[in-house]
This record gives C-alpha cells, structure tokens and sequence, in this order.
C-alpha cells in the first residue's frame, strides 16, 4: 500500500478514486507519564514519554487509514495528512486521512543505458 503526501504517485496513474479514507486513535497520557514528563519539564528540553507516545499515535492512525484504503478496494492513498485534537485534559485524538485510489504502472518506452 503506497501511502503519500503528493497529490500523484510518480510512475503510476490513477485508474480510479473510491474516496476519504481515514485512521483514528485516541491516546491517553497516563498519571504516570504525566509526572515523569512534568519533572523533565523542569530541566527543559524534549520529553522522551511523550515523543514515543506520539510516534506510535501516528503509526497506529496510519496503519489504520492503510487498513481502510485496502478494505474498499484501494492499493494507495494520495493527499496523506495528519490532524490531532485535544480531548479533556489528558487524551490526545491522533487523525490520518487522503483520499483512496487504485493505481497501476505508466507504461512507455523503456530506454536502454549503453555503460561505456
């Protein structure tokens, strides 16, 4: 499953648009962490917990938009984005989301490289 932030896929047509696709995950940001991450604070600088938390957010909600594109028929998405939005204090909704596409290979001429 090809997924990308262009509006095209270089070398490849669309064939055919089946739609928005998206994957959610809503994470929590647990008292533990919280702690751990306001005592960092203090210090400054970045906050390991929470840079974790949202990479594997931003996994899991990509992995799910893939599983969507797949469900409907589609062997990529174009247009890939991320949204995000704070739910309550401690709880983070992590979006991905593009539009479905089947896609298959520009044929044309191949040209042959002569290496000297």
């Amino acid at each position: 499953m090809m997924l990308l932030t262009s509006n095209y896929a270089p070398g490849y047509r669309v064939d055919k648009v089946l739609g928005m696709v998206y994957g959610i995950t809503v994470r929590s940001r647990g008292i533990g962490g919280n702690i751990l991450a306001g005592l960092r604070s203090i210090a400054g600088g970045e906050i390991n917990e929470y840079t974790e938390m949202a990479h594997q957010a931003r996994q899991q909600a990509l992995d799910r938009l893939a599983e969507h594109a797949k469900s409907i028929g589609a062997n990529a998405v174009v247009s890939v984005m991320f949204d995000s939005t704070e739910i309550g204090q401690t709880m983070d909704e992590i979006i991905a989301f593009g539009t479905a596409v089947v896609v298959s290979p520009v044929e044309g001429p191949q040209e042959l490289v002569k290496l000297s």
